[in-house]
């Protein structure tokens, strides 16, 4: 399977609810059955986004608890630095980074629920472009074959 780039809002699903699908993308890249690429601005998005006061309280997580599981992904990520910027690329500012860490990581996926965001730039790059329940499903599959 190719590498991926996890979009915030996956991460953010993840941690809201234990049964999801964005969840066992997350605990299938901490352990290594999806390889996961991240870059310093994407990984500063996570962070502050997943430290914001709602989503603590929603999440029921401390600021101390997101800095485990993020020291934890980047543990398992490639990390990624930016050779060339391509913003402005998307319509929303904060997917350029996104597709930046995507493009420069050489990545065959975005994991995002904002599909429509990316798709007429990832076709264009040669990147699919899918929400976290495709990702299970192709897991799935692979662990079947697998057997």
């Amino acid at each position: 399977m190719a590498a991926h780039v996890i979009d915030t809002n996956v991460l953010v699903a993840a941690l809201r609810s234990s049964s999801g699908a964005s969840r066992q993308v997350l605990l299938a890249a901490l352990s290594g059955r999806l390889e996961v690429v991240v870059s310093v601005p994407l990984l500063l998005e996570y962070e502050s986004v997943l430290k914001r006061r709602d989503q603590l309280k929603i999440t029921r997580f401390r600021t101390e608890d997101i800095d485990v599981v993020l020291n934890d992904l980047i543990a398992v990520a490639r990390e990624v630095y930016f050779e060339y910027r391509w913003r402005p690329i998307i319509k929303d500012p904060k997917d350029d980074m996104v597709f930046e860490t995507a493009i420069n990581g050489g990545v065959g996926t975005i994991t995002t629920f904002n599909v429509q965001h990316f798709v007429p730039v990832g076709t264009r790059f040669g990147i699919r472009v899918v929400r976290p329940i495709e990702i299970l499903r192709s897991l799935r599959r692979s662990s079947h074959e697998n057997k």
